[in-house]
């Protein structure tokens, strides 16, 4: 499988499937595709998975495109304004990141819940305490709203991060959630009460823009009637930045 992503701060991903070849990806991601594609929907490993992707933030069906009668092309794209990254998991590599990050995937790469190891990140870790975890001898692509940023943390490195802005990490890298010190930084900082620790070895992904902050900032300038179409799309816009 070939691919190419395009496209600035709102990307996508093309990908040029050869004759019975197969990718799948998260339910209403798909842009375009050529005609001799043909898409199914599908519960990818049973009842038990799709439930566990359910508990995760995603959806319980998730949608193959096998190209048929030659090459084809099928293109994806993020919910929000962002980019997307190509991650290789071939080797034995096995990556975790939060709900909503998965956008696509070559058809060997499997998809399942990974609960959080520590309690702390249980119940403050903002995201929920149930990650998901990428391992398979393919390319999956994940999205991320804004920018991304790596950093590859060496063994015993340390780095504190807002908690919204955790995209994934490598599994050897170790993660937990700290309370934010000093009162008048908890509650007049801005910055929350809780920050993500992680520590490596292994690379961690961040994003610059979180959905949450980016709904945020629009919000003032939503309309907050429905009586006209322009209020009518700046309702659906809202809730389309609240999924």
């Amino acid at each position: 499988m070939n691919y190419k992503i395009s496209g600035d701060n709102l990307q996508l991903v093309t990908m040029e499937l050869g004759p019975d070849e197969k990718v799948f990806a998260e339910a209403g991601s798909m842009v375009y595709m050529s005609g001799n594609v043909n898409m199914d929907t599908k519960m990818r490993g049973g009842l038990t998975k799709a439930i566990g992707r359910k508990f995760a933030g995603e959806t319980m069906f998730l949608t193959e495109f096998t190209s048929t009668g030659g090459a084809g092309l099928v293109s994806f794209g993020g919910n929000a304004p962002g980019t997307i990254k190509a991650i290789d998991l071939r080797g034995g590599r096995e990556f975790i990141v939060q709900k909503d990050a998965f956008l696509c995937a070559e058809d060997l790469v499997e998809m399942s819940i990974a609960f959080q190891k520590r309690l702390g990140a249980t119940f403050f870790g903002g995201e929920g305490f149930i990650l998901e975890r990428l391992v398979g001898d393919g390319t999956v692509f994940i999205h991320a709203c804004g920018d991304f940023v790596e950093f590859d943390l060496q063994p015993d490195q340390r780095m504190k991060v807002d908690t919204g802005s955790v995209v994934g990490w490598d599994s050897t890298v170790d993660y937990d959630i700290e309370r934010v010190k000093g009162i008048k930084s908890m509650f007049f900082g801005g910055e929350g009460l809780f920050l993500t620790s992680l520590k490596g070895p292994g690379k961690v992904l961040i994003q610059s823009m979180t959905l949450h902050n980016l709904a945020s900032a629009l919000s003032p300038y939503m309309p907050s009637g429905q009586t006209s179409g322009s209020s009518g799309m700046g309702a659906m816009f809202r809730e389309t930045l609240r999924r």
